[in-house]
């Protein structure tokens, strides 16, 4: 009996303590999942707030490129009272419209040792004081002469903003975003472009030796945020390696990444291409430019290239002179004028949008195929209409092949060629081949501005058009032969991609680069 009882004592014992092993073991399991549950929610915690973080620097940066807008569209308008009050010529029109674009390239070139000197956000204030100064010149220019130097000083700032701001958004943002933040420049480009126009529009009914004024001084408003925006951004992380600045570095990184092991990750590939960088510090980067190695010889003609079709397919002469155009279609009245313009606008800005939420989705290639293409159509259209100025609806159907001409243009040429020409270039290049790469941009910019008008003289505006038609088809086959897909891949990626192709001189393609990667592993 006894021996009964201890045994079902035993079975009690042994059936508690199982039961206590496994409450124990499924408080431990709770406790593991609550953990993990934290650590998740921390997580997606930290995407959320680093995401923000990058976006709201990069779009502070893009603020630059406002002043570049806003000049290009309000000088559209304002040009229309300035030759009435200051009785300027054609000429004086044309060179003060498209100097402009020439004169940039000084701040452009000289913004790349400036930035490499003094640091990338801190060059972006420089280019904001340096505009604001000439816009206040041209604001109270009693003469044409006293306007050209506002324009020229304005030109600087410019050039020193636009620069700066693509090589600043490119090497802050992650591979997979990079597009996205580095189109938001040409947002802000068309943003600027829209709210001159709007500026014009609203200005327009004032005396004529007044409301221009008033046009060209709004434009100083822009730069007080950019003053605002200095003190929020973080120096580039690969500038502040570049200075041996470690700690720095690494800190901005952990607000720019989403986990620790992408930071380690993104400082380990900066410290590499800063360590390549300075063993090439006996050869001048400005002589390794001008008598590049193969592969830094595709990069400046791809980043070259694109720049220089950017503006020789007409877009600044199609915004800055789109009341000549329109005039020219048979619209009399200034005012039907500009508000024809502020479509323009629109259309321009909205459909920046569209390359925005597609360019690190569908790539860079896809849309300047479709951009390039839809703009050898508008173009070729318009210059139908305007050939033909007793059409039916011709007036309509040239602010519609306006309108469109820009809205395939800022699906894909306009934030593109930004997009690409920030991140081809190697660390130690891209301040100053950033810069070069404008040299295209900016001398075709000034070219076309300033002969604008007078080549319409002599074969038309319609023209003028075609020939803007026959370039953009030659676009075509550059954009094919010439411009990599650079989708979804790190800056030092792209660097080797273009390392590894010294043997085919053909398109680039990724595949060959991934391959050349494993490799390099």
């Amino acid at each position: 009996m006894e021996k009964v009882e201890t045994g079902s004592m035993a079975n009690v014992i042994k059936k508690a303590t199982e039961m206590g092993l496994k409450s124990n073991y499924e408080r431990m399991d709770s406790r593991e999942e609550e953990e993990d549950e934290d650590l998740e929610v921390k997580w997606m915690q930290r995407r959320r707030d680093t995401k923000k973080y990058v976006y709201a620097c990069a779009m502070f940066a893009s603020l630059n490129s406002i002043l570049l807008g806003y000049d290009v569209g309000v000088m559209s308008g304002a040009i229309l009272y300035i030759e009435k009050d200051l009785h300027i010529t054609e000429f004086q029109e044309e060179i003060l419209v498209g100097c402009l674009s020439v004169i940039s390239l000084i701040g452009s070139l000289s913004g790349g040792r400036t930035s490499d000197a003094i640091g990338r956000k801190w060059t972006m204030g420089l280019g904001a004081i340096v505009f604001q100064s000439g816009m206040a010149i041209m604001t109270f220019a009693p003469s044409f002469t006293y306007l050209m130097i506002g324009r020229l000083i304005a030109g600087i700032g410019i050039g020193f903003g636009a620069m700066i701001s693509g090589v600043y958004i490119a090497e802050i943002s992650p591979a997979d975003a990079r597009g996205t933040l580095t189109s938001l420049i040409e947002i802000c480009i068309n943003l600027g472009i829209l709210l001159g126009y709007v500026s014009n529009y609203a200005f327009s009914g004032l005396p004529e030796h007044i409301n221009w004024r008033i046009m060209l001084g709004v434009g100083v408003l822009p730069s007080v945020f950019i003053g605002v925006a200095l003190f929020v951004i973080p120096e580039s992380p690969r500038w502040l390696v570049m200075e041996n600045r470690l700690q720095e570095a690494r800190s901005v990184l952990i607000k720019l990444s989403e986990t620790d092991i992408e930071v380690e990750q993104r400082m380990e590939e900066i410290e590499e291409a800063a360590r390549a960088s300075k063993g090439c510090e006996d050869k001048a980067v400005w002589k390794e430019l001008l008598y590049p190695s193969p592969a830094v010889r595709r990069m400046l003609f791809a980043g070259c290239g694109i720049q220089l079709f950017q503006q020789i397919t007409g877009i600044d002469a199609t915004v800055y002179y789109s009341p000549t155009i329109f005039k020219d279609a048979g619209i009399r009245s200034d005012k039907e004028i500009l508000a024809a313009t502020v479509a323009v606008g629109f259309s321009k800005t909205i459909f920046i949008l569209v390359a925005i939420f597609l360019v690190d989705k569908v790539g860079r290639k896809p849309l300047l195929y479709v951009s390039t293409i839809g703009m050898i159509c508008c173009l070729f259209v318009l210059g139908v209409v305007l050939t033909l100025p007793n059409l039916a609806f011709g007036i309509d159907l040239a602010i519609l092949a306006v309108c469109s001409n820009v809205a395939f243009f800022s699906v894909g040429m306009g934030p593109v060629c930004w997009v690409l020409s920030s991140e081809i270039y190697p660390l130690r290049l891209r301040a100053q081949a950033s810069a070069l790469g404008q040299v295209g941009g900016r001398v075709s910019s000034g070219l076309v501005s300033m002969s604008f008008l007078s080549a319409s003289r002599v074969i038309s505006v319609a023209g003028v058009f075609f020939v803007f038609a026959a370039l953009s088809a030659i676009s075509v086959l550059f954009v094919k032969v010439c411009i990599p897909e650079t989708k979804e891949k790190t800056l030092e990626q792209i660097e080797m991609m273009f390392r590894g192709n010294d043997s085919n001189r053909g398109e680039v393609e990724f595949s060959d680069a991934e391959h050349l990667i494993r490799e390099g592993k």
